[in-house]
This record gives structure tokens, C-alpha cells and sequence, in this order.
């Protein structure tokens, strides 16, 4: 591939290496120059462009990066078409990720210019989910380097799937243990196991006591359960114990007795027969991830977990709890994807107007922030979520009559992010992304809102939609249900451009007309410069 700078004449076929923006010119980095854009350069009074142009033998990145991932997508994944030299591989059933981590080196190791990155081996993953990701970096690359890399290292990566559906979960009692305490760990164990496509098939609860511990794993074995849960009401201090004893008096074996994984280390392992049987240590009574879960997908995914590989899960076996970390299904995919969600933000104080309420201020005859809701319910986005705070009767009633759900910020004084938190928190759990509207912008037309909507696509890793009128950025925007952790986790007045800015790869741009975008109500001066608009309007 050639890369530099040539001048105007010369680069027809080749792709434009850097955006280009003059004279009302707006080209994007990765477009190829065809005739229409040579002119436009030119009227521009473009002299010279930096290009990158194939030469023979290369492949561009597209078709680079489709070839590795077809090569890479093994059972149960399926590889997504190419853009910007990117594919992604998705998982087409719910499982367990088997990957081969040196693999994955040794490929990485060929060259600068391909890149392939995965989710951790063993990760559950759930039906839609984003798996893997192969990345070229320049615009195109020689296919025998491509041979050469496929000739040394194919990481195949595959879903294995849920396959142990029936669990027995077995409960020991000591006096003092609560039927509380037990009840809540039916509830959290049923909720963890349904996550992977299990039920609790069979329950039992006995004393703390070897032979009648015995028992319950015999009736267990009878009932048909594909897997053995037990829930101690002592923590497992020996294979002398209670549960390994009772374990082995029932003719199974203790494999392994703790973990270097915390928290989680009081894990026992075992299996009578070909059942799994896990000892669960105290922590897996809560829903928060632990050691506890590392062994109990691989189980239900009927792939063997020995000794030596609980004893290598000690890397990365400190499990810290990260505000962002990201969950499985967090972008949902079905049949018939839900759509997202419109989220209007209406809670501020405007002490920029000084005096009244902008959101209450008319603009062609109608309230500001009805305007907004207006043009919200006119899309296909729903639903339509109003965060209210500052006068929220009077904001409520300026909205009468309108499909909306209402969700109150009592903490609005303390500025902007708490009103995204409250409204994110509102967001249906099936719905992929929201739109996030700001309620002093009275000018956003409807048909903006659908492009953004249209611009929407995850799977295309565009994740945050971006209005831009004029080369300018503006709102609404619209953002994956993958950043709903961030946005909810923002503070004070702080809005999310970091965000946009951290995540430039993410972002998706639409070309969109009108003053609507950039306008908010803030001052007296820009309310009449809106009332303007609308009266020239017509």
C-alpha cells in the first residue's frame, strides 16, 4: 500500500487519509475519491490530499479483516460484515467462550498491521453477544502477509453451550441459621442459574451432619439432578468436613478444596459419578460475582474443570468490583429488537434565563419542553421518559396529555448528571440504547431523531450517535445500553462529552440541517432567536 501526501489530480481511486474540512467541505477520513469528491476537493481549493492507495497483492481492510474472522469463527459464533476494517464475532447461542489464549498471541505476534482481541477464556456469554473483534490497522495490507499470519496461528474461537439444565441445591442447618438467610440463597441461586438457561430442579435442606448430608446427595443422584449444589451452613475448613466426608461417604470424590480466586477461596470441588457436586463457599449466597461463578459456567457448559485449572485461576483471581464492568447482554438481540428509549431531561433550574422557567416559555404556541416531548413521541423511539425537578407540577401539566413516563430527580439542584441517572434508571431493561434530549431545546425535529435512530446500529459498532450540523456536534445523542453505567455513574454538573471523546471509535456522525441541534433556550437571547426561526418558519 502507498501512503502520502499527492496532489488533488492524482488521488482519483484512492482513500482519503485524514477528514477534511474547508470551505464548507466535509469529507471523512476513508472515503474513496471517486470523481464527485476530486471536484469537490478542488472547489474547496484542495491542492493536495493524504491517500493511501492499494497496490497488487494487497487486500483492503474490509476484506482483510472478513477473511480472518471467517477463518476464526468456529462453532457457535458467527462473524458480522466488515467496516472500517473492523469484523466482529458474535455469539449465536448462549455458552461458555472456548478460546486459546496462545493462539491468540502467536497471531498477534506476526504483525503490527492485524490485530485480534477476545473476550477472557471461559467467559459466559449470552445469545448476540460481542465475542471477539478482528482490527486492521492501515487501510489495507499485503495478502501474503495475511497467508503468512494465517500459516502460523488460527485462533479459533467457539461457543460451548449450556448443556446441565437440572440442579439440585442442597442446604445444611446449624441453629442459628436463619430460614431467611436460606430463602434468599434459593432466590439468588435460581436467578444465577437461570442466567444460563438452568432451573432448580430438585431443593433439600438436612442437618449439618455427614450421613444425613449423605442422603440428600443420594436422593439428589435419584431425582436426576445434572449438577450438585451445596450450600454449607459452615464454611468448609478441611476434606475432613462435613461436606467433602458426606461427599465421599456417598461414593463421589473431593477433587479440589479451595481456590486461589477471593472472593471465593472456600470452594469445593467434586463429582460424584459424572455430577459435578460444588461445595459453595459462603460468598456465593450473594449475587455479586465470585469465585463461585468461574467454575459454576464452565459446569453447566459440561466442560471438565480439574485440579491444575482451578489452580491457574489465581492471575486475575482478585475480583475487584468495577462501577463500568461490562455484562453479559448488554446489547439484546432478538427476533424483533426493541427500540430504544427517549429520554428527556427537564429537571434544571435555567438560572441562565434569569427569572422564568425556559422550559415553560413558549416557542410557536406551545411550551418548550412540550415541544421537545412532541417531537420525541413523533419517532419511533419509546418509551418517551421525562425527568422532572425544578417546578415539576408545572412542568407535569405543561405535558398533559402526553404518553410519557415521568421520572422525578429530587436531587436536581445538584446539577445534570442526576438527572441522567434517574432517567437512565427509568429505561426498560429490554431497550438497547436511549436518546438522550435536553428539554430546552425546542428546535429538534422529529426527522432528526429518526436518523439518529437509523444511525443506531451495535452490531456495526456504532454505539453513540452524534447529530452534527456544520461540522459542529451537538444533541440529542444517542447512547448503547453499553455506556449506561458510565452515564449513571456521573457526577454533579458534569455532562458526558469525555465519554464521547474517550470513546471515538464508538461514535457514529449524522449529517443533519437546521439550527435544531445546536439551539438551547439558555439565555433570553436565545429564546427569541428560536421564537424567530419558528415564526420564519411559517
Amino acid at each position: 500500500m502507498k501512503f502520502g501526501l499527492v496532489p488533488v489530480a492524482e488521488a482519483l481511486g484512492a482513500v482519503a487519509a485524514h477528514a477534511v474540512k474547508s470551505n464548507g467541505l466535509i469529507l471523512k477520513k476513508g472515503t474513496r475519491l471517486g470523481p464527485a469528491e476530486i471536484a469537490a476537493l478542488v472547489a474547496a481549493g484542495i491542492s493536495e490530499v493524504m491517500v493511501a492507495r492499494l497496490e497488487e497483492g494487497d487486500l483492503d481492510e474490509d476484506a482483510a479483516a472478513a477473511r480472518l474472522a471467517a477463518c476464526f469463527a468456529g462453532a457457535g459464533t458467527r462473524a458480522a460484515p466488515p467496516f472500517t476494517g473492523r469484523a466482529n464475532l458474535f455469539a449465536t447461542v448462549p455458552g461458555v467462550l472456548e478460546v486459546d489464549a496462545a493462539s491468540v498471541d502467536a497471531f498477534n505476534l506476526v504483525d503490527e498491521a492485524l490485530t485480534f482481541a477476545t473476550l477472557a477464556p471461559f467467559r459466559p456469554v449470552g445469545e448476540g453477544d460481542l465475542i471477539a473483534t478482528v482490527k486492521i490497522i492501515p487501510y489495507a495490507v499485503s495478502g501474503a502477509l495475511v497467508d503468512v499470519a494465517l500459516k502460523r496461528a488460527i485462533p479459533r474461537i467457539g461457543i460451548a453451550p449450556f448443556r446441565r439444565v437440572a440442579v439440585a441445591v442442597i442446604s445444611t442447618l446449624l441453629p442459628g441459621l436463619a430460614d431467611k438467610v436460606v430463602e434468599k440463597t434459593l432466590r439468588v441461586t435460581a436467578e444465577r442459574l437461570s442466567r444460563f438457561g438452568a432451573r432448580i430442579a430438585h431443593e433439600a435442606r438436612v442437618p449439618h451432619e455427614t450421613m444425613a448430608l449423605r442422603g440428600a446427595i443420594d436422593a439428589a443422584k435419584q431425582a436426576g439432578a445434572e449438577l450438585i449444589l451445596v450450600f454449607g451452613a459452615s464454611a468448609i475448613a478441611d476434606r475432613r468436613d462435613v461436606i467433602p466426608a458426606a461427599l465421599e461417604a456417598a461414593g463421589g470424590a473431593v477433587e479440589r478444596l479451595g481456590m486461589p480466586v477471593d472472593p471465593g477461596n472456600l470452594l469445593l470441588l467434586g463429582r460424584l459419578g459424572d455430577i459435578p457436586v460444588l461445595g459453595a463457599p459462603g460468598c456465593a449466597r450473594s449475587p455479586k460475582e465470585n469465585g463461585f461463578d468461574f467454575i459454576l459456567a464452565r459446569l453447566l457448559a459440561d466442560l471438565p474443570v480439574t485440579s491444575a485449572d482451578v489452580a491457574r485461576m489465581g492471575a486475575g483471581g482478585l475480583i475487584g468490583e468495577i462501577v463500568t464492568r461490562p455484562q453479559p447482554r448488554e446489547e439484546p438481540v432478538s427476533p424483533a429488537p426493541a427500540p430504544v428509549a427517549a429520554l428527556v431531561l427537564a429537571a434544571g433550574r435555567g438560572t441562565r434565563m434569569g427569572g422564568p422557567n425556559k422550559l415553560l416559555e413558549e416557542v410557536g404556541g406551545r411550551p418548550v419542553v412540550r415541544r421537545v416531548v412532541e417531537a420525541a413521541l413523533a419517532s419511533r423511539a419509546r418509551p418517551v421518559i421525562v425527568v422532572t425537578g425544578h417546578e415539576r407540577e408545572r412542568v407535569q401539566h405543561a405535558l398533559a396529555g402526553l404518553d410519557v413516563i415521568v421520572a422525578p430527580n429530587p436531587n436536581y439542584a445538584d446539577g445534570l448528571a442526576g438527572s441522567l441517572a434517574a432517567g437512565i434508571a427509568a429505561v426498560p431493561e429490554t431497550a438497547p440504547g436511549a436518546l438522550v434530549l435536553l428539554g430546552d431545546m425546542p428546535l429538534v425535529e422529529t426527522s432528526t431523531i429518526e436518523r439518529l435512530v437509523a444511525g443506531f446500529a451495535p452490531e456495526e459498532g456504532r454505539l453513540v450517535v452524534v447529530p452534527v450540523v456544520g461540522g459542529r456536534r451537538g444533541n440529542p445523542v444517542l447512547w448503547s445500553r453499553r455506556f449506561f453505567p458510565a452515564l449513571a455513574a456521573l457526577e454533579g454538573d458534569m455532562g458526558a462529552r469525555h465519554l464521547i471523546a474517550a470513546h471515538s471509535e464508538a461514535v457514529f456522525e449524522v449529517e443533519v440541517s437546521g439550527p435544531g441541534p445546536l439551539l438551547d433556550v439558555d439565555t433570553p437571547e436565545a429564546l427569541a432567536e428560536a421564537r424567530e426561526v419558528v415564526l420564519a418558519a411559517g
